[in-house]
């Protein structure tokens, strides 16, 4: 009524009216009305998963005369005409989840976020568990790859850190952990993988390959705890950890926090779970190696020192994600941090230089040429020294001073102090060092040294106390 104002029932009649009756009509000539049914539909029909944008650009090649303003228009068009004329789209289907039957895993990169380790960066992934009825997560980073190895290490973590294990596991295709397999490898991964659910009593199921949402529980929270993780990284003012050890912590903490706001329903998840076996089956690979003369052995394009009395044997390795445990038959020795090769195939190599620093003191030169030279120094300190040495005295002598630099700093345990001394002198345009002072300034101090005094004890003590013994035997 002129003169009046509308109520709030005349305003949600309106506002319900105008998706589907226009407010007014056209204005101007429709700019896709000559080519819309004639070549922008058969391009629809032919290709059904073409972009709007894409379809546009082709009728601007084809039409130059098409203005940009009409993009907008051309996208309105194409979305309606899927909607009354398009093909039919795949339906995902809620589910109603059981309490105690079903666990999820997968695998998420996070090398966008980031983040460093002792300044270098790290390219890693996380695998991540999630109970699909209460929500249970539990996240553990991954150095390598999507690989059965990861798969066993995280889900067992998972299930003990749960206190009990679900009757179904489902997990995807395995596709990246099968990549550049032959046929009885991939046969072998596949029995491993039954049989760690079987230890655990859990029926193993994969969804769809590329069928993501098939594994909807757990996709969709990735990117939850991936959001969070990148939140806290920026509460935290810095993506830099000292180590490993500190960046597990770390998510460890933000997966607790989220596990802790749904505290009830994993309690009454946890109780229906099934019970644990007395203990855990392998999470890791077992191979052997030979020691070569080399001083090392060669695993999955990785070249790892050893102490070299260690040479022509040959060695049980169990391959984890991010480490090496040696054995030498059944006597374990130590272990190592696991390496991988570059992307581009070149070997890697894992060196520690005690394990060589006493045959380069009998071949000096041998440094120079080393094929693992960059990898050999335990600190950035040592590399830029040893250029230094190159540059301004001759390669024997070069050579043989960074041998001596470098077997101070085992024999007197100064790694860290003795870079510390050879960053300074970096720090200066002629600082060279100085191997009688540095052997004065990290040679053990005398005070700090026990005094041993041995006191002999006459032969005749030992007589008296054989005596007695010798009296019982008469």
């Amino acid at each position: 009524m002129p003169g009046r104002h509308i109520n709030d029932h005349q305003v949600r009649l309106y506002m319900k009216m105008r998706q589907t009756v226009s407010p007014r009509g056209r204005r101007r000539p429709d700019p896709l009305a000559d080519i819309f049914d004639s070549e922008v539909v058969p391009l629809l029909e032919a290709a059904p998963g073409l972009r709007a944008v894409a379809v546009f650009e082709e009728m601007q090649r084809r039409h130059p005369e098409l203005p940009d303003g009409v993009r907008r228009t051309m996208e309105r068009r194409v979305r309606s005409w899927r909607a009354l004329q398009g093909p039919d789209r795949d339906v995902i289907f809620r589910q109603v989840h059981e309490p105690g039957r079903m666990g999820l895993s997968d695998f998420t990169d996070m090398a966008d976020l980031g983040v460093h380790i002792a300044g270098v960066g790290l390219d890693h992934r996380l695998y991540h568990f999630r109970l699909a009825c209460s929500g249970f997560e539990h996240a553990h980073v991954i150095l390598g790859g999507e690989s059965y190895i990861a798969l066993a290490e995280g889900l067992q973590n998972a299930l003990w850190a749960l206190g009990g294990a679900p009757r179904e596991h489902r997990s995807d295709s395995l596709s990246a952990a099968f990549r550049n397999l032959d046929a009885s490898a991939r046969e072998d991964l596949t029995h491993r993988y039954d049989a760690l659910c079987r230890h655990y009593r859990m029926e193993p199921t994969r969804n769809n390959r590329g069928v993501a949402h098939e594994n909807g529980a757990i996709e969709s929270a990735h990117g939850h705890l991936k959001a969070a993780v990148r939140d806290a990284l920026l509460m935290r003012g810095s993506a830099d950890f000292n180590d490993l050890a500190e960046y597990r912590c770390f998510v460890d903490e933000i997966v607790a926090r989220k596990n802790a706001r749904c505290a009830k329903r994993i309690d009454a998840e946890r109780a229906v779970l099934q019970s644990l076996p007395s203990m855990r089956t392998s999470d890791y690979e077992e191979v052997l190696v030979m020691v070569t003369s080399s001083g090392g052995f060669t695993l999955r394009k990785v070249f790892y020192t050893v102490p070299s009395r260690l040479i022509g044997h040959r060695l049980r390795v169990r391959l984890y994600d991010d480490r090496l445990e040696l054995f030498l038959g059944g006597t374990p020795l130590f272990t190592l941090p696991r390496g991988r090769a570059e992307r581009s195939g070149k070997h890697g190599h894992v060196v520690d230089y005690r394990h060589v620093i006493h045959a380069l003191r009998r071949k000096p030169m041998a440094l120079l040429n080393l094929v693992y030279r960059h990898q050999l120094f335990p600190r950035e300190a040592y590399r830029r020294m040893f250029d230094r040495l190159l540059e301004r005295l001759a390669e024997r002598v070069a050579c043989r001073t960074m041998v001596e630099l470098l077997s101070l700093a085992h024999e007197r345990a100064c790694e860290a102090e003795l870079a510390a001394v050879l960053e300074a002198l970096l720090a200066t345009p002629q600082g060279m060092p100085d191997m009688a002072a540095l052997r004065a300034r990290f040679a053990p101090d005398p005070a700090a040294l026990p005094e041993v005094i041995v006191e002999l004890v006459p032969l005749s003590a030992y007589e008296a106390l054989l005596a007695p013994r010798a009296e019982e035997m008469a």
